[in-house]
């Protein structure tokens, strides 16, 4: 069975050469709970989505991954 994936954080990070710490620490959240979200195991509520936006300049859209496949 295949695993769903419903952000792009991992991705946006890796483009904007930024670190899960550095996240962690942008949005007062601990490197585990960063770690969960970028490795799809916990989703953020959207409040922190947007903080995650904010931090990595882009728009929260360009953190989600669309259901039209």
């Amino acid at each position: 069975m295949k695993s769903r994936k419903y952000n792009r954080i991992k991705v946006v990070l890796a483009e904007k050469d930024k670190t899960r710490i550095w996240l962690s620490e942008k949005i007062g959240k601990s490197n585990t709970t960063v770690s969960k979200y970028i490795n799809q195991r916990v989703q953020p509520d959207l409040i922190t989505l947007n903080a995650i936006a904010d931090a990595l300049e882009v728009d929260v859209k360009d953190l989600l991954v669309s259901n039209i496949e």
